[in-house]
């Protein structure tokens, strides 16, 4: 072989080589390019970043953004809850509405506790030292409290034609009682002897009742009906709401009344919150002229006798009290005992447990008791036991129930 062409031979296979290297490197650089760590920004320009703020439902923005979760509602602050609504319910066809009222009945007892001797209030008892028993059967007292508040009362006498004496003492017995009357008391008088008279209304002038007495000059007939005198103060007195007071001052006899005695005593026993305190007048002509001889003398001391057992029973069935004084001189303290007894009381009040409104009497029995539960004693100063007296009512009327 030539030389010559031997060597062109050889730099032709150089020159292909090298151009395929030639080719193969510049074919190379833009993915060594895409290789290379990009350049650090300057300080001053922070680099941009992708809008990655959240779209309001779910999903990515782009391609390359965050993915976006639902937002969560959050409960609104001091927002009460709101209550299931009512079922509502339907009446079947035909049937009207109709309401249900149930009254739980309610006994307000007043009960005075005076020593015998004295008359005075006893003071500090305890809810625990009262028993109240209605009809035999013990009660649960709900309620307890010492009230002293002013009266209102209705002064009731007698003013007939029979005897000086018993007027004499019936309008001492009247001065005696407006003399301790308070500027808050509401006193009104009322006279009988065949028919009732009212001498003043309801008032709290003192010189206004001290002028009425004091007209009380010349008497009518000689009838004395107290029965009839003793209803109608009864009615009048039940139109006026709270507690009121009558202070019956009268010989206790009955000589033309209309009504009888059993109607009178169904009468106190049916009116509430009327509470009788009972003079009797005449003790000194009777106890001069008592014992007499003659069929006529005894028939006039058993009508007084029974004239004093209709007035001490007005008080008791009211929890009231009943005097017989003799002297003049008596009436202010028996004035004093009375308005220490009416201004000075331990209320109670209870849920019989006879719920019945059925319109019947239901007898009252009041017990002062000790911590131990036996019946209360009560010592003075050296130890030595006194006497004490419990007025309350005898018993009331339960509420007829309307069909």
């Amino acid at each position: 072989m030539n030389p010559s062409r031997r060597s062109s031979s050889v730099s032709g296979r150089l020159l292909f080589v090298l151009q395929v290297f030639a080719f193969i490197a510049i074919a190379s650089i833009p993915a060594i390019r895409a290789q290379a760590p990009a350049p650090t920004p300057a300080p001053s320009q922070p680099p941009q970043q992708p809008d990655q703020a959240a779209p309001d439902s779910g999903g990515p923005t782009s391609d390359t953004g965050v993915i976006a979760l639902p937002k969560k509602k959050e409960p609104a602050a001091d927002v009460p809850a709101v209550a299931p609504a009512a079922p509502k319910i339907k009446n079947p066809e035909g049937m009207p509405n109709f309401s249900l009222r149930i009254e739980v009945p309610e006994v307000t007892v007043d009960v005075g506790v005076l020593l015998e001797k004295t008359g005075q209030f006893v003071p500090g008892l305890k809810p625990r030292n009262f028993r109240v028993y209605e009809d035999g059967v013990e009660q649960k007292v709900t309620d307890f409290k010492r009230v002293e508040a002013p009266i209102t009362a209705l002064l009731l006498c007698e003013f007939a034609a029979n005897s000086y004496y018993f007027i004499y003492d019936m309008r001492n017995a009247a001065y005696a009682f407006a003399q301790q009357l308070r500027p808050q008391d509401y006193v009104a008088m009322m006279t009988f002897d065949m028919r009732t008279k009212i001498l003043t209304d309801f008032t709290q002038d003192k010189l206004q009742l001290q002028e009425a007495i004091n007209s009380m000059r010349i008497p009518g007939f000689n009838e004395s009906n107290v029965f009839d005198a003793l209803y109608e103060a009864e009615d009048r007195l039940s139109r006026i709401e709270g507690h009121k007071y009558i202070i019956l001052i009268a010989s206790g006899r009955d000589t033309f009344s209309k009504i009888t005695l059993d109607k009178i005593l169904q009468k106190v026993k049916s009116t509430p919150d009327v509470t009788i305190y009972t003079v009797s007048t005449g003790g000194a002509i009777r106890a001069m002229t008592e014992g007499g001889v003659g069929m006529r003398s005894s028939l006039r001391d058993l009508d007084f006798m029974q004239a004093d057992n209709e007035m001490k029973t007005y008080a008791k069935l009211t929890g009231g009290m009943w005097f017989s004084p003799r002297f003049a001189a008596e009436m202010p303290e028996i004035f004093s005992d009375i308005n220490k007894s009416i201004r000075s009381k331990y209320q109670l009040v209870y849920h019989p447990t006879n719920a019945k409104q059925d319109g019947t009497y239901r007898k009252l029995r009041v017990e002062l008791v000790d911590d131990e539960g036996q019946l209360l004693r009560i010592v003075d100063e050296k130890k030595k036991p006194l006497k004490y007296d419990i007025i309350a009512r005898d018993g009331y009327r339960a509420r007829q129930q309307v069909e």
